[in-house]
């Protein structure tokens, strides 16, 4: 399919080249060369190791396999004979004396949206006074971000980590050397999470399926020990782990849907592949609560800004009819999380709070409002400080950091952008996993109205190099992008500072087009972005501006990393 031409100037090639990279941060955007260095520094020692206390256990996750940093296996997300085994992760909870049965559970299984519905879920739980424990994946700051526990929401300590750790690690050894090695390091983090849960006594849990849902390890759990069972979005991503194909993927995470336990879908999602997801719980007898019936309604009504960060201003009504009927009608809720995708991950999951009051769960309105206000994850639409800006280098620029690496929360992130930037200069930071489908993902960041530069660069991903996109491919990627949305030409342009002859036309040019260029390097890219928007802000336009990183959350993870 052919998309529309969304620039009126042509965009320009910046090849990389060590020679040119200085110009990148001129007229009135360089730096010295000892800033420059010092910025380096603060990069290259962004990848810190877990505290001491953690060592340990650090260690030993190091020494298991990591499909994060290699790459999940052809269909090893699927309901068959290609798919993970299962029974190891049921061996090993056995052998840890089935913590994951001590308490209930709300599985999260979907593309996008389980980390943000399991953050709402958790903390409209913890307004109402349950002790909640949650686990999520990937972590942005440290591992410990993955398991939150009590009432306050906040990562496991390192002491009670290492405490338990070497509580289990006898057992832990055992299990190992009796799968003969093949237990991995997601499935030791999350028996790890269920035995903290258990231990810290908690009410209640929140866990997010790692991959698919049928085969990932968190899917051990019984009927008996669920509460809700819900499923966030159906999107084209992990497609070789998963079977290939849109319909694959939602039969994989129709898998922890359960008998007699209800099922929240968020969606919205393509009529046949809702059915998938219907008649899997039709066969297990689930009862099925839609986020996007005809019943709910939820709108923004606009931005504000208290304390220089944004805020967004929603109303929900929930009038379900179907399997469960429920009800709820919440006005100017001030989410934190921002865009339509981070509403409808909320009205999820009240949703899904209404299930477990339907069951008998204490809940009050006053609760589900307070849980959603309150909820902010690292890494999604995520603004950095002035503080934290000039830590980059970058003193007085807006700065926006989200994880998105789809093509649907590259989508929605435009959106989001749109709405609370809508004449914005952009220049764009992105780094991206190699398994990921880059051209559909830049094409709608190409949608952008006033997009002033993308630089693709390289981050690691899961801690290791095996994943990552070399800055060269992701270019390679995005000029492909270009021709398909029909830019009409992509060129080579020579900086002024190394092409005296450079006419005041060709100058001009520069300065009205998308600047696209590959740069290895994390840190100088973030430079060049600032520089380009400083440089065209100072030329007298009077726009707002912003740079956006993005493209994955380990990229994300390592620009917060080297504020702090």
């Amino acid at each position: 399919m052919r998309f529309p031409n969304p620039f009126s100037a042509q965009f320009q090639f910046l090849a990389q080249t060590s020679r040119r990279r200085t110009p990148f941060c001129s007229n009135g955007g360089s730096k010295s060369s000892l800033e420059m260095l010092l910025v380096w520094k603060q990069f290259f020692s962004s990848c810190r190791e877990e505290p001491e206390e953690l060592k340990d256990f650090s260690d030993y996750l190091d020494s298991l396999t990591n499909y994060e940093k290699s790459g999940v296996p052809k269909d090893a997300g699927t309901d068959s004979d290609d798919g993970l085994d299962l029974g190891r992760m049921r061996r090993l909870m056995a052998r840890l004396g089935d913590p994951q049965s001590k308490f209930k559970v709300v599985h999260i299984a979907g593309t996008k949206g389980k980390g943000s519905t399991a953050a709402f879920v958790s903390n409209i739980l913890r307004a109402q006074g349950y002790s909640v424990g949650c686990y999520t994946s990937p972590h942005i700051m440290t591992i410990r971000e993955r398991m939150t526990v009590g009432k306050s929401g906040d990562p496991v300590a390192s002491e009670s980590l290492n405490r338990l750790f070497h509580k289990i690690k006898g057992q832990l050894d055992e299990a190992i050397q009796l799968e003969n090695g093949r237990l991995t390091h997601f499935e030791i983090l999350t028996a790890t999470a269920f035995a903290l849960f258990a231990e810290e006594k908690s009410d209640i849990a929140v866990i997010e399926a790692g991959l698919g849902g049928a085969r990932d390890a968190t899917n051990i759990l019984s009927s008996s020990e669920l509460a809700a069972s819900v499923i966030t979005t159906i999107g084209e991503e992990h497609l070789d782990a998963l079977g290939g194909s849109l319909e694959s993927i939602a039969m994989a995470k129709a898998g922890i849907i359960k008998l007699s336990v209800p099922t929240v879908l968020g969606g919205p999602f393509v009529p046949h592949i809702e059915q998938i997801l219907r008649d899997r719980a039709s066969l297990m007898y689930s009862p099925v609560v839609s986020a996007s019936d005809a019943g709910t309604r939820s709108s923004i009504k606009g931005l504000r800004m208290f304390d220089c960060r944004p805020y967004q201003v929603n109303d929900v009504v929930i009038q379900a009819q179907g399997d469960i009927l429920l009800s709820l009608e919440l006005s100017d809720i001030n989410l934190q999380m921002l865009g339509k995708h981070q509403l409808q991950n909320a009205v999820t999951a009240a949703c899904t709070i209404l299930c477990l009051r339907n069951q008998g769960w204490q809940v009050s309105d006053k609760s589900i409002m307070s849980g959603l206000e309150n909820t902010r994850l690292l890494g999604r639409s995520q603004f950095l400080s002035s503080k934290e800006a000039g830590a980059l280098g970058l003193h007085g620029a807006t700065i926006l950091v989200d994880g998105a690496h789809t093509k649907e929360s590259a989508k929605s992130l435009m959106e989001t952008i749109q709405m609370a930037f809508p004449d914005a200069e952009l220049a764009f930071v992105v780094a991206m996993a190699r398994d990921k489908n880059h051209v559909a993902f830049a094409k709608e960041i190409l949608s952008a109205r006033r997009l002033a530069a993308v630089f693709l660069t390289e981050a690691e991903i899961g801690g290791g190099k095996s994943r990552t996109t070399s800055a060269e491919w992701l270019r390679d990627q995005w000029l492909q992008a270009c021709e398909e949305v029909g830019t009409k030409s992509v060129q080579e342009i020579v900086p002024e500072e190394h092409h005296p002859t450079c006419s005041s036309a060709m100058r001009e040019s520069m300065e009205s087009s998308t600047h696209l260029a590959a740069e290895k390097s994390l840190a100088v890219a973030v430079q060049a972005a600032g520089a380009i928007l400083k440089r065209r802000t100072s030329a007298g336009k009077k726009r707002s501006s912003v740079v956006v990183i993005t493209g994955s959350l380990h990229a994300v993870s390592s620009v917060l990393r080297s504020v702090q």
